[in-house]
Order: structure tokens, then sequence, then C-alpha cells
């Protein structure tokens, strides 16, 4: 498809089928749950398939539809759709349950860095997490304000080293720990493939709320566009990628399961206690260090890729007149800082918490749910943006258009609510926060957090509207 809002990339510019699917596979896939998700043994393969089904592949097939139609992302979808007030309040959800997600990623870097450094004991730390978390989180700000797009292309790099080599290495170790008759775990010894994963609403709700390990799959969707066939190489990719993200979960999570007991699994720096039993197995523990070194580069690119990306659609919307100037001011690198100083301000509150609370897997599971809570609502706003935008605009010139849109974007907005309202349910019955007042903090962050772009909506002026006269005569909202 080319036009006007999506002009046709060159033959040299164009993303073939195994880039867009290394890139989505990096994008979505993550190795920092895999040991919770071990501890249920077998049951752990279908509680990956049934979100990936239910979820990931709806997502990703209507982000490809949305994004070889409307250029602009969440934003535009859900506005062309919906109108303005929905579309920002789209986009400043995915923008704040990434600031959110921010200290989730972090904490699995300062675990990793405790055992770069042989000092396994500190991933405990409560107090240590949150000092990592934020001179490691303001240090990735400060670069991302000096604008460039250096670490983007090291953001590739990062996955594939961080991410791709490490699972690769979980499953040949899992191979090896049964080829050299090591002892079996009890937490894949006593499993089965539908207990204990598929009983209890402790395990109900991690089946659910695993749609959050999928998150992400339409934030490359929109380079649909740039292949010489969205409709059939598109969907070739995603094939490819749904495969790379199964295997990347499922097989080194089985891997561990099989060798790892399940006291050891611990949320915040279990697959670093994972490497390091596999290695101390064979007298080579120094490995666990190389192999934390790699993990944290990869961790590390990819929080300082998204440091400024999502902002940069808010700003976007923003500018339109939904900010006001302050938070639409930009340096002279042209990056975002009205946006990225109250973003490390957030960033740093929810890091305290970690200071403030010695049980760090519990706030790891509490921050989780906070995450998909805001994430879920813009889902489902996404969804049903493009069954509207069906039937609104039926001859839209698509690069994409999904089979039987309505069944399948139906099968992942009932996901999303799901996902919803198993976000307010605590995962552990071991949870830091007690179980009758965890939903009432999640509800509490999610009013707080999703709030303020109705607010930002009611009191738009005029003059917040800091486009040039050239960008508003291109908009066709203006």
């Amino acid at each position: 498809m080319a036009d006007a809002t999506h002009p046709a990339p060159s033959p040299a510019a164009r993303l073939t089928v195994m880039q867009l699917a290394i890139m989505t596979t990096i994008a979505v896939a993550s190795l920092r749950s895999l040991p919770a998700m071990a501890a249920n043994g077998l049951s752990s393969v279908l509680m990956y398939l049934i979100p990936a089904v239910l979820f990931l592949v709806p997502t990703a097939l209507v982000g490809a539809e949305l994004a070889t139609t409307y250029a602009g992302g969440v934003y535009v979808w859900v506005r062309e759709a919906f109108g303005n007030r929905f579309g920002f309040v789209a986009i400043w959800l995915q923008w704040i349950q990434n600031v959110v997600w921010f200290p989730i990623q972090l904490a699995f870097i300062a675990s990793a860095v405790a055992y770069m450094v042989g000092r396994g004991d500190l991933s405990d730390s409560g107090l240590y997490t949150g000092v990592v978390i934020i001179v490691v989180y303001w240090l990735a700000t400060l670069i991302a304000l000096r604008g460039g797009n250096l670490f983007a292309k090291v953001g590739s790099w990062g996955g594939l080293i961080g991410t791709l080599i490490p699972a690769g290495l979980l499953i040949v170790l899992g191979i090896a720990w049964l080829s050299t008759s090591q002892p079996i775990a009890d937490s894949f010894a006593k499993s089965t493939w539908t207990e204990p994963g598929m009983v209890g609403i402790g395990s109900i709700v991690l089946v659910v709320s695993n749609v959050l390990a999928y998150a992400g799959m339409e934030m490359n969707a929109v380079h649909a566009g740039d292949m010489a066939n969205p409709r059939r190489d598109f969907t070739k990719a995603l094939l490819i990628a749904f495969g790379l993200i199964l295997g990347i979960f499922i097989f080194p999570t089985l891997a561990i399961s099989i060798a790892v007991p399940a006291a050891k699994l611990g949320m915040a720096n279990g697959i670093m206690v994972a490497f390091q039993y596999f290695f101390d197995a064979w007298g080579a523990g120094w490995l666990a260090n190389v192999l934390a070194a790699m993990i944290v580069f990869g961790a590390l690119a990819s929080v300082v890729t998204w440091v400024a990306g999502p902002s940069r659609g808010l700003l976007a919307a923003g500018r339109t007149g939904l900010l006001p100037p302050a938070l639409q001011r930009r340096n002279g690198h042209g990056v975002q800082v009205g946006i990225l100083i109250p973003q490390g301000i957030i960033v740093t509150a929810l890091a305290l918490i970690y200071v403030i609370v010695p049980d760090v897997s519990g706030v790891f599971l509490a921050l989780i749910g906070m995450a998909a809570a805001l994430y879920v609502v813009m889902y489902l706003m996404m969804f049903a943006a493009a069954v509207r935008l069906r039937r609104k605009e039926p001859d839209a010139p698509r690069g994409y258009k999904v089979p039987a849109l309505k069944l399948v974007a139906g099968v992942g907005f009932v996901a999303c609510l799901l996902a919803l309202a198993m976000s307010f349910i605590p995962s552990s019955d071991e949870a830091v926060i007690p179980a009758g007042v965890y939903p009432l903090i999640v509800a509490a962050v999610v009013v707080v957090l999703g709030v303020p772009p109705l607010i930002f909506y009611a009191a738009r002026k005029p003059a917040w509207d800091q486009r040039t006269a050239a960008e508003k005569a291109e908009d066709p909202h203006h």
C-alpha cells in the first residue's frame, strides 16, 4: 500500500520476512518471567499456549491491519474510531504502562548485576534493587536526552545477545541435564500437563495475566507496510515470530523446571539462580557471571531504547493541543524533556517501593498486576477500534486485512477483559500485599495513572496547540 499517508519504501529499505520476525520476537520475548512459570512444570506449556492463542495472535493480526491502513500508531487508530478524547487516553495508557514496566525490567537488571559481580545475595535486598533502578534509569534518561539513535541500533543486538542466545543455551543445558542422568527437580517430576497449573485461583490468575508476557506485538505491526507484500509477507513473519516466541518461552522454561528445584525459583532473580544452578552442577559456576553480563547488556539496551520511544507518541498527541506547553517542551536535541523528566520522577517513586517493602519478589508481582491493568485497557480500545473502523470505513485501502475480524478481535477483547479482572487478584497466596487490600491498591494506581489524560483533555486550551502551520494543514482533523 502506498499513498500520502503511507509512502512506499524504496526496494533497499524494504523489510524482509526474517527481519520483521526477529524484530517482533525480540520486542515480545523476555527471559524475566521464565522461572515463575517453571515452577508449574509440564502445565506451563498450556499456560503459555492459552494466552498465546487468545491474545498474541489477535493482537498481531489486528495490529497489522490497523498499521497498514492508518499511520501514527494507537493514538491515530483509536482517534479515527472514537474521537480525539479516546485516542489520547489510548496513547497515554500505552505510555504510562511502560513507565510502570521500567522498575520491573530494572529490578531484573539489578539481579543480573548482582550475579555478574558474584554477589547473588544482593538480589534479595530491596535497598540495593531500589538504588540500582534509580541510578540506571536516570543514566538511561540522560543518554536519551542527548538525542540520536545509537541505542536504537544497539537495542536489536542487545536483544539477540541478552535474550536469544541465553534462551538457546538454557535449552542446551536442559538437554545436557537429561543426557547426563542428573536428578530431576520436583517442579517437573511431580507435574502433569494440567496439574497444578490449571487448578486454583492463583494459577488461573497466572494463566490469564500471562497475556502481558505477549504484549508489544502491535508495536512492530507498524512496519508491515514496509514489506514487499504485507498481506503475504507479514503473515509469514508472524508465523515465524509466533514459533520463536513460544520456543523462547516454553523450552527454556521446561529446561529450568527439569533441573532447578521450585524453592529456588524466586520471581525477581530466578533466571540467574537457574543459570547458576546449571553451571555449579558441572563445576563451571563462573559461566553464570558471563551469562549475567550478557543479560545485563540486553536488558540495558532495551531500557535505553524504550526510555524515549513511547513518550514520542505521547508528545505527538500532546502537540495537537492535548498537553500543556510545559509537558511539550523539547531540548536543543529535539528530545521531549518535558515528558521524560516527569516520567523519571514516577519511576523513582515506584522504585522506592523496593526500598520500603523488604519482599522484592512481592513488589515485582504487584507491579506486574498494575502494569497489566493499565495495558489491557489500551488493548480493549485497540480491538474495538479495529471493528469500528472496518464498519466505518470499509473501503479504506488496507495493506493487510484480517479474516473474520469480528471473531479475531472479539477473542482478543474477551481475553483482555479477563486479564483486566484478574489483574486485581494476587497471583500468589503469599503476596507481600494482603489479598483484601491488593485490589484496592491496583484500582488506586489505575485511577491515579489513568485519569490525567481526561483531566488534560477537559482543561485543554487553543494555546496548547504547538504545531506549525504546515503540520496543522497535514492533519485532516485540524
